[in-house]
């Protein structure tokens, strides 16, 4: 569809109609190969479909064959030879001669990479043309957050690209080049680079304030995942506690504050604190450090004991400008069952624990009384008060757990409950893992279909606009029904790139339909190069559209040339087929039968008067 082809096309099938409508005896089949299955064609298989169009007709009835095409045919066969039994192969090439085009090829993408690596891109930029000259031209990569780079390369040679993944999931790249002027199409000239960002290694940092039951829990949950490299340290000796053993007799380390706090905080990706008060060790500017790590994109859990409640809770650090919740100071000692919100029962952290460990959960006997005021609260406890709650802050996320019983349930007390689910989801959620999002786009392909899914905290209706490879925006809107995921499945045209962004938020994906690089788009300058052996073979002739529609059609031999001054031929092949045989009396059987006797009789007459 570039340029005026489909035009010419469709002239071009109108003309050779009318002209082979004239001829008598004469069965025409039309094939369009454009797509196959109602699949988007990636490349353009012409003999494929042309051998099963052809396969219940003997040679002896084939005319010929008249293609209508670009000349970009990628199933040639290259035993041309068989391809006489179809008859002269005329084409009729619907672009126009000396077409020039700029295209990106990408030759190496990876699709996974670590999270915060780099990864690196092999990538050509070709020119088409007569002159098949080496130019300059500037390529732009832009990365999901926006910035841009550029680079200089030289058409005709690979080049190469370093990615960085910033985070897990879809890491989404796009590379350009510039518009060679007078290029047929624009279309072949972007790609978008699909890297799936995937930890190495979760980096867990637990500071447990002091030596507990529950603190077992938190690192079997922590070292049951092998992929998750847990640093443990646990306060053993408060300042304010006497002891006479001397220091170089004790067994125990200086807490490394700061190794931990200023020189390798921003090697972890959560940092949970189990239990800890304030207890004049750690000086306060490093709960400042902790602040600024989170707000630059770090996580922090916060595992409340009864001491977040008294003058000690870390609260009242540079923690509690991030942390969801206020202390009211008071702790609240009674037995009660966690249950979830309306908004626990929707969110992905949350949602759908009740099937991993049925109610009634069992009952946790002590809670640390707040006030929220920021984040979502998706657990509660005693008195419908909050339990868990999650929240952003800036470019990090925090949750506050207000009791440290949930080891309770890893002991089985009473029923137990879903605490390894729990605990696992909420530590992928602050490390920001795509799963787990609650506003979420979700998409994939696979042929011409593309899959939307669409889950919000919100109830109601969603807007998610679609951008074509062309630039076409389409609005799709998505009705909630109370479920965790809403889905919709569309229908496309096209090979590229697909966009899908929230109209109201932002949150976009992005999805590729065919490859990196499908042939259909690789080459689309209109040649006779691929079909030159079969039309040659065939005795056929190559005609441009461009240059007028005259030509006319007639019925020639076999052994005849297949063109002429004006028209173009098919082969005439004389050949018939006998539909049935018919048998008739020339007279009644008893007229027959008195003729025969009449010519015996007179046979023997005869021949008794010779002997006589």
């Amino acid at each position: 569809n570039f340029g005026f082809r489909d035009m010419k096309t469709n002239e071009a099938y109108d003309h050779i109609m009318a002209q082979l409508n004239t001829l008598d005896s004469l069965e025409v089949r039309t094939v369009n190969v454009a797509s196959k299955d109602g699949q988007i064609a990636e490349e353009t298989r012409l003999f494929d479909k042309l051998n099963d169009t052809m396969a219940d007709i003997p040679p002896s009835r084939r005319a010929g064959v008249i293609m209508i095409t670009d000349g970009q045919v990628h199933d040639v066969p290259e035993d041309t030879e068989q391809l006489q039994d179809y008859g002269p192969v005329h084409t009729f090439l619907s672009g126009e001669r000396d077409e020039i085009d700029r295209q990106l090829v990408v030759e190496e993408a990876p699709s996974y990479g670590i999270v915060g690596q780099d990864v690196t891109v092999r990538f050509n930029v070709i020119d088409t043309d007569s002159s098949e000259r080496r130019r300059r031209a500037r390529v732009k990569i832009t990365n999901k957050d926006g910035s841009v780079n550029f680079k200089e390369v030289q058409t005709g040679e690979s080049q190469t690209f370093n990615l960085h993944i910033a985070h897990g999931g879809q890491n989404v790249f796009e590379i350009e080049v510039d518009r060679l002027p007078g290029e047929i199409t624009e279309i072949n000239n972007k790609i978008a680079v699909i890297v799936n960002g995937v930890r190495d290694r979760l980096r867990v940092l637990l500071v447990s304030g002091m030596p507990h039951t529950g603190e077992r829990t938190w690192r079997n949950i922590l070292t049951a995942d092998p992929a998750v490299d847990l640093v443990h340290f646990t306060i053993l000796r408060q300042p304010h506690k006497l002891n006479t053993v001397p220091q170089n007799e004790l067994s125990l380390i200086p807490f490394p504050f700061r190794e931990l706090f200023e020189v390798k905080i921003y090697d972890f990706d959560l940092i949970i604190f189990d239990r800890y008060r304030l207890n004049n060790i750690m000086p306060p500017y490093y709960f400042d450090n902790i602040a600024k790590y989170v707000r630059e994109g770090g996580a922090l859990l916060e595992a409340s004991g009864p001491s977040f409640g008294s003058n000690k809770s870390i609260y009242y650090s540079d923690l509690g400008n991030i942390l969801p919740s206020v202390p009211t100071g008071s702790v609240l000692n009674e037995p009660y069952r966690p249950s979830l919100t309306d908004l626990g029962l929707r969110h992905p952290v949350t949602f759908d624990l009740k099937r991993s460990h049925p109610e009634p959960w069992g009952q946790w006997l002590r809670q640390v009384d707040v006030i929220p005021k920021s984040g979502d609260t998706l657990m509660h406890g005693v008195g419908q008060k909050p339990l868990l709650t999650l929240d952003r802050v800036e470019k990090g996320r925090v949750a506050h757990f207000t009791s440290d019983l949930i080891w309770l349930w890893a002991r089985g007390y009473d029923g137990g409950g879903p605490q390894a689910e729990i605990l696992r989801r909420l530590a992928h959620w602050l490390m920001k893992e795509p799963e787990l999002e609650e506003d979420a786009i979700d998409v994939s392909a696979e042929g011409n279909e593309i899959t939307l899914r669409r889950r919000s905290l919100e109830r109601g209706t969603h807007t998610v606009t679609m951008t074509d490879p062309n630039g076409k925006k389409t609005n799709i809107v998505m009705q909630d029904e109370n479920t965790r995921w809403v889905e919709k499945t569309i229908t496309v045209d096209k090979l590229g790139v697909y966009r899908f962004k929230d109209k109201n938020k932002d949150i976009q994906r992005v999805v590729l339909v065919g490859d990196y690089n499908p042939k259909e788009l690789q080459s689309v300058v209109t040649t006779e190069e691929h079909l030159q052996p079969v039309v040659k073979t065939s005795n056929g002739t190559f005609q441009w559209v461009e240059n007028g529609l005259s030509q006319n059609f007639r019925m020639v031999n076999a052994n005849s040339s297949f063109k002429g001054f004006g028209w173009l031929g098919l082969r005439r092949n004389n050949d018939y087929v006998v539909t049935g045989v018919q048998s008739r009396n020339l007279l009644p059987d008893l007229i027959t039968i008195m003729l025969l006797i009449s010519l015996v009789t007179v046979t023997w007459y005869v021949e008794s008067r010779l002997k006589s």
